[in-house]
């Protein structure tokens, strides 16, 4: 048996081998009080992380290890060994090993175990993120090549150049749009930038051609978004699979005015981070659908929340009308009640099992997940260093129910971009109607889109209701009046009167009219 080690600031690693063979990996981060240890004892640690983790291979066996520190080889024979070492001695020599120097630059395995590659990447990126200022030269040195008649057939576009004007940057356009050509790698640096930098965070095909196309051109190029976006390992990875949900939509009211209605809810149960933060509070605008992701700590009381939501969202958009969140405890407690009632803010709460009723604070929450799991995956780190980033582009992507982001709502203009690097220029403020029509009209997309596969349930007087429970038993009765969503029911055994279960959840409506 062989066994390579090696150690650095960062962490251990080591190979299992046998006859050149390699049989196992093992490499695991220093622990804090390991970080203080002199290079000879972190080279020692190595080995003896090897000899313990992979007992049930050495043990009994004459094995080889291979380090490149050379004063290992005489880790034996030295008289002086503080405590430590001593404690060490013992275990190496339960086996029959022996310890030989191999050249650091020999012992590249190992090597790259200790070592965390995700710091090389982090200044990777941040490189590719300096350069993109050169991205306009680029383009012009691309467009002279292009322009070509050789290259011409090539980039479709034979025909089309007569109709391009050059603006004031020596840019050719087409409609005030940049023409990108194939050409020179500056398409292609284009799509890198609009959707795996830090300042985009993997878009879908629709928002990314939206938020391109207002700048840029090219033949084809909706098409050709759709497949760099459905080639993108990241997303594939880390993007969850969507399916229709059940019963029939209900639309909620659209507000008269901005940051008036809010949706909020919790993300909880995330990796802590250094700075002790393992959850985070999205609060979402039901008009603009602009949204604020908070980072906390999923200790943090209804009295903390308070302070936090009174410095990020009553400073910048002032008291609202009426909140809907779900029923987490401390938007059910006494002081969150009492808070808000005397800022004269009303609380809607979602039926319980049908997060559906605050359905865009859930989208919104898929959407920030996918997002910052792609963050952590390109760029390596913890999730609140990029939360931030996170809602920066969140909030400058397209909407598809306003047709603009939601910054250009709030706003009314365009926000600068690292891939809008001209003027922004102001636009005329669109009005609050026009956008509640907007919405008006995506509700009823969504509604209609949504109740395709979809039926509603009439119950006549007298008939027993369905049960949530397929292996539900005994007679039922229907108390109340029926709701669209939520039927109130109770069994007539013993079960408790007022119970609530969700349409989507009702199993064997045998006695019930379908409409």
């Amino acid at each position: 048996m062989t066994v390579y080690c090696d150690a650095s600031h960062l962490g251990l690693g080591c190979v299992l081998m046998q006859r050149g063979r390699v049989i196992a990996y093992a490499s695991r981060q220093l622990k804090p009080h390991e970080a203080n240890y002199p290079t000879h004892d972190l080279e020692l640690a190595a080995v003896i992380f090897a000899l313990k983790i992979w007992r049930h291979y050495l043990y009994g066996v004459k094995c080889t290890i291979y380090t490149d520190h050379r004063n290992l080889r005489h880790f034996f024979d030295q008289p002086n060994l503080n405590m430590r070492q001593r404690r060490w001695l013992d275990v190496v020599k339960d086996y029959d090993c022996e310890i030989l120097y191999h050249p650091g630059k020999a012992n590249v395995v190992a090597d790259a175990l200790s070592r965390k590659t995700a710091h090389t990447s982090l200044r990777i990126s941040h490189l590719k993120m300096a350069v993109t200022t050169s991205f306009l030269d680029l383009v012009r040195r691309a467009q002279e090549e292009a322009s070509q008649n050789a290259n011409q057939n090539k980039e479709r576009v034979r025909g089309q150049l007569p109709l391009m004007v050059r603006d004031s940057r020596g840019l050719l356009t087409r409609h005030a749009r940049v023409w990108v050509p194939h050409a020179g790698g500056a398409r292609q640096t284009l799509l890198e930038e609009a959707h795996k930098s830090r300042f985009s965070i993997h878009p879908g095909a629709t928002k990314m051609y939206r938020d391109l196309r207002t700048d840029y051109w090219w033949p084809g190029m909706k098409r050709e978004v759709a497949r760099y976006v459905e080639s993108c390992l990241t997303c594939l990875k880390v993007k969850a699979e969507h399916q229709r949900p059940h019963g029939k939509m209900q639309p909620l009211e659209i507000p008269e005015w901005k940051w008036e209605n809010l949706t909020m809810d919790l993300i909880t149960k995330l990796p802590k981070t250094p700075r002790k933060f393992d959850a985070i509070w999205v609060i979402v605008d039901r008009l603009t659908k602009s949204a604020h992701f908070l980072a906390i700590r999923e200790s943090f009381t209804s009295e903390q929340l308070a302070d936090l939501y009174v410095k990020e969202v009553v400073r910048r958009h002032g008291v609202p009308v009426s909140i809907i969140s779900d029923r987490d405890t401390r938007f059910t407690s006494r002081f969150w009640e009492r808070f808000h009632a005397d800022m004269g803010t009303r609380l809607h709460f979602s039926t319980a099992y049908h997060p559906q009723t605050d359905g865009q604070s859930e989208c919104t929450i898929q959407t920030l997940e996918d997002m910052l799991r792609a963050c952590v995956l390109d760029f390596g780190g913890s999730w609140d260093t990029y939360l931030p980033l996170a809602e920066f582009s969140y909030n400058n992507s397209y909407h598809s129910s306003i047709g603009m982001p939601p910054y250009e709502m709030l706003y009314g203009r365009r926000c600068r971009t690292p891939i809008c690097w001209g003027e922004v220029g102001h636009r005329v403020l669109r009005s609050t109607e026009r956008i509640r029509e907007r919405l008006r009209i995506a509700q009823s997309r969504q509604k209609s889109y949504a109740d395709k596969r979809r039926s509603d349930l009439e119950f006549q007087v007298g008939y027993g209701p369905p049960s949530s429970n397929p292996k539900s038993f005994g007679p039922q009765s229907r108390i109340g009046k029926p709701f669209p969503i939520n039927i109130a029911m109770a069994l007539l055994l013993s079960v408790t009167i007022g119970q609530s279960n969700p349409l989507t959840q009702l199993y064997g409506p045998s006695q019930a009219k379908v409409g």
